[in-house]
């Protein structure tokens, strides 16, 4: 194969040496060097990387290493300036690459997971995957993120580094430990897709997660695939479609760790969908089935399991809502409200105290916790919050006559074109 000049061109342009280059890329200067001579292709989970750090898109890099002649090279539909507005995307489309590079790190590393393994060639002083810290920052950072997105690179980044490990020889014991940091690491992308309405992907992420999670043998964080899963189905009010997938959730966290909250997140969880059921009874039995993570000894360990029942009332009251119990309900969130909430879920609750004014036809309490959570979802950018507000407009039917209200309106449907 012939030299790849335009790619030894991009990366002068840009002020690399094959050294800082290979540095940045975490590789070798050798590695640089044979891409450049054609000798060898950058392996998929270092294209979304070696296009980020070049500037391109991965569509353009896919151009830089086709261009193996002169001619070729300098021919106008592959030459990619240095400076050019291509190489400087906008924010929009800068998310849309990320996502897409993420989604093709995911396919990557879910294909890995399932791959035998072999300790040929492992070497014990090669982790670069730290099981017990690096997952657990990052949802650190999301919790405090006041746009979910702006998580994306982070969690793409170590997913890129888990693909590395993955493809290198391992044994059985390293590999469930892996498997059990992708199941982490997949249930946080699933989280971002899922704040951001786009379930479809959230839907992808869970999958991977619980294949990973059985890979691990670990069957909270299985559990806790499951549940997260069953979160869309709830959002799309499926419930009895969603009930089965809470069953054999609830099956796994019994069996799982009995100093872990997972089998009374389940049971919150479950308490939704009985509402949507219309089951009240039952409802309750899950409510105070989940009302019992307050006797646990050991402290919530964060990340992926985050249920320590500072939710339940907010939970309670949102059942209560569904139900049609609205002075329970309005009990139940006021009493929430009163405590330090995160911007999404104080939003989940404003909008929760609207419909009860919407379903009393008292306007004024319609619009004034409606309001409050619009500017919300507007200052965080929540699909979640935004949805939940979608669904309130089911109830401002009888008052759009009321100007206040039609205003309130036309702002929730330029939230949601937004």
């Amino acid at each position: 194969m012939a030299a790849r000049r335009q790619l030894a061109r991009r990366r002068k342009a840009l002020g690399y040496s094959q050294e800082s280059l290979a540095e940045a890329l975490r590789a070798d200067r050798a590695t640089v060097g044979r891409w450049e001579r054609g000798e060898t292709d950058p392996h998929p989970y270092l294209r979304p990387r070696l296009a980020e750090a070049l500037r391109v898109s991965v569509t353009e890099l896919d151009v830089l290493l086709s261009a193996e002649d002169g001619s070729r090279a300098e021919s106008p539909e592959a030459t990619i300036p240095p400076e050019t507005p291509k190489t400087r995307p906008e924010e929009g489309d800068t998310d849309e690459m990320i996502r897409r590079d993420f989604l093709s790190l995911m396919s990557l590393t879910g294909a890995l997971i399932s791959l035998p393994t072999s300790d040929v060639g492992y070497r014990a002083d090669e982790a670069p995957v730290d099981a017990q810290a690096a997952t657990p920052h990052l949802w650190q950072v999301y919790g405090l993120a006041k746009a979910k997105r702006s998580v994306y690179p982070l969690v793409r980044d170590h997913l890129s580094d888990l693909a590395y490990t993955l493809g290198r020889p391992h044994p059985e014991f390293r590999h469930r430990a892996i498997c059990a940091e992708a199941a982490d690491l997949y249930q946080l992308a699933g989280e971002i897709y899922f704040d951001g309405n786009r379930y479809t992907q959230a839907a992808e992420c869970y999958a991977l997660a619980a294949s990973a999670s059985k890979e691990a043998r670990n069957a909270d964080l299985w559990a806790a695939a499951l549940t997260r899963h069953a979160f869309i189905g709830i959002c799309e009010r499926r419930f009895r479609q969603t009930k089965p997938l809470l069953d054999a959730a609830g099956l796994l966290a019994c069996k799982g760790d009995s100093q872990l909250s997972t089998r009374y997140w389940v049971a919150a969880v479950q308490a939704q969908v009985h509402a949507g059921l219309g089951d009240l009874d039952a409802c309750n039995r899950a409510l105070e089935t989940a009302r019992e993570v307050h006797h646990l000894n050991a402290p919530c360990p964060g990340g992926w399991l985050r249920f320590d029942g500072s939710r339940l009332d907010e939970e309670r009251g949102s059942c209560y809502v569904t139900l049609g119990r609205l002075d329970l309900a309005e009990t139940a969130l006021n009493d929430a409200l009163s405590r330090k909430l995160t911007m999404r879920r104080r939003g989940s609750v404003l909008t929760d105290l609207a419909e009860i004014g919407a379903r009393r036809r008292d306007v004024d309490c319609l619009l004034s916790y409606g309001t409050a959570a619009v500017e919300l979802a507007e200052r965080t950018s929540s699909g979640y919050i935004g949805r939940k507000l979608e669904g309130l407009r089911g109830h401002l039917a009888p008052f759009l006559t009321d100007k206040r209200v039609f205003g309130f309106d036309e702002r929730i449907s330029s939230l949601s074109a937004a």
